[in-house]
């Protein structure tokens, strides 16, 4: 009788053990990852048993699509598989090729439609989160003085250069970006004035600005 439970025990786990994954659940808002795209990327993964399924390599094949952020894996009694994702949230461009989601990370994925008016930013990739906050801060002087902000980068040589929805460049180097701003929302209602648009404004110096102009340049100190 012993031998009998014992060989019964013994296919009982034989049995378990290749049982088959019936069901795939994928739960979390999704906006650019499609269904299909995570059945692909789990469809050898799923040929494997409900016990067997490595749920840590589940998680790496879904993390691995372009547009998720994180995902959790778990297995569900008696033969499902849970898939809890989020998805990245792009807030900007990235040096014109990447995105930047909103805790300031850089990540690569196709465009997707809607997403053409993000703000554009640029710089070193291991300073994104620095330009991120830099871009809030500058957008939000300029928005409450009645102008917008369409990109932010960060040169090389670590000098800021805003370009507003209207096309102006605000060149303002390295220190004091938020006070050089200001100093721009001050100056404006004369430039303004002028016969000629106002294409650049350098404000790089102390307490002085210099004014390009459309199609000419001509110095405003």
């Amino acid at each position: 009788m012993l031998g009998y439970s014992g060989y019964r025990l013994h296919g009982l786990l034989n049995d378990a053990e290749a049982l088959p994954i019936e069901a795939l659940v994928i739960k979390g808002e999704r906006v650019y990852t499609t269904e299909d795209e995570i059945r692909s990327a789990m469809e050898k993964l799923m040929q494997r048993s409900f016990f067997s399924a490595d749920v840590a390599e589940i998680q790496q094949a879904i993390e691995a699509l372009p547009w998720v952020y994180k995902a959790t894996v778990r297995r569900v009694w008696p033969a499902r598989i849970k898939v809890y994702l989020q998805e990245q949230q792009a807030v900007a461009r990235w040096n014109g090729m990447d995105w930047v989601n909103e805790h300031g990370e850089v990540f690569s994925a196709p465009t997707q439609p809607g997403l053409e008016q993000l703000p554009k930013l640029s710089g070193p990739e291991a300073r994104s989160a620095e330009v991120l906050t830099a871009y809030r801060q500058v957008a939000e002087l300029l928005k409450i003085n009645g102008f917008g902000l369409e990109s932010l980068s960060l040169s090389p040589r670590h000098a800021w250069i805003a370009v507003l929805d209207s096309g102006i460049t605000l060149e303002l180097g390295r220190e004091d970006k938020m006070a050089r701003v200001q100093r721009f929302i001050n100056v404006y209602p004369t430039l303004a004035k002028q016969t000629k648009a106002v294409a650049r404004v350098d404000l790089r110096y102390d307490t002085g600005l210099a004014v390009g102009w459309d199609e000419t340049t001509q110095e405003s100190r």
